[in-house]
């Protein structure tokens, strides 16, 4: 099954539809050559200061040869007022989050991720396997995405998906041939469920692959990343209530209370 593909001015119906059909879809021209600069600039200095591991182990679930950062919500603005909130990340999570949480869903990761040259493919998981209560395949927990800062190629460890897998059962294995490559230009991105196989692709050429990632789920389930630690009170004041909201500090229902009188 190929990776459906569209173009930013298709209705997000259209795009929402067929990710919950393929479990993937890549959209192009969603980003312009200057958001992209700015997004680089913003992560430049916390990018240089990643660990970048030269002795790759294999057992280890992240590839050697990557650079790796979080806490973009404190990091990039341009992430934030752009991305965080974008319209047709908000469509797909409106159609494929809202079913299982009426009242809202919540940012569950971000970061930003550059694959090198020589690094290996990273094993096939899921988004959703910390939530191992739900037997496979789950109820839709989480929607994916990544925001192609670079040319995504084959050669240059482009994201490696199953299409359809979302929808296995827990012991159906994938085959070579029904593993695909993400392949797609800078500035478009790259929408996954949570419950589709997928990994970074190998690395076997001279130039470092980038991307953002921004994955989001259900408000009633812990967030991976703790948004909490990772965002400066202040900085929270600074966010927009729809920002605010879906970074998560908001309360869900009767979740997520505080007093307000504690500094």
């Amino acid at each position: 099954m190929p990776i459906p593909q569209f173009s930013a001015d298709t209705p997000a119906n259209d795009i929402a539809t067929a990710l919950g059909e393929a479990g993937c879809a890549v959209v192009t021209g969603v980003m312009d050559a200057e958001l992209r600069q700015s997004i680089t600039d913003e992560l430049a200095p916390h990018m240089a200061k990643a660990r970048v591991i030269e002795d790759d182990d294999p057992t280890q679930f992240y590839p050697g040869r990557t650079r790796r950062i979080s806490a973009l919500v404190a990091r990039s603005p341009s992430v934030t007022d752009r991305l965080v909130a974008h319209p047709l990340s908000r469509q797909v999570c409106d159609t494929h989050l809202l079913p299982n949480s009426e009242h809202g869903y919540q940012l569950h990761v971000s970061a930003a991720l550059e694959v090198g040259p020589g690094a290996r493919e990273q094993v096939l998981h899921r988004e959703e396997n910390s939530f191992t209560f739900f037997p496979l395949p789950r109820p839709n927990i989480i929607v994916a995405s990544m925001w192609a800062m670079s040319d995504f190629r084959a050669d240059n460890g482009a994201t490696l998906l199953v299409p359809g897998s979302h929808k296995w059962p827990a012991d159906r294995k994938a085959a070579r041939r029904e593993i695909v490559n993400a392949e797609m230009p800078a500035g478009a991105v790259l929408f996954w469920m949570g419950g589709t196989l997928h990994g970074a692709g190998a690395n076997r050429s001279r130039d470092w692959r980038y991307g953002v990632i921004l994955t989001y789920s259900l408000g009633w389930v812990r967030q991976e990343e703790n948004q909490y630690l990772d965002v400066p009170r202040e900085r929270v004041a600074e966010l927009s209530p729809e920002v605010r909201r879906i970074v998560g500090f908001d309360m869900y229902a009767a979740l997520g209370f505080h007093d307000r009188t504690i500094a």
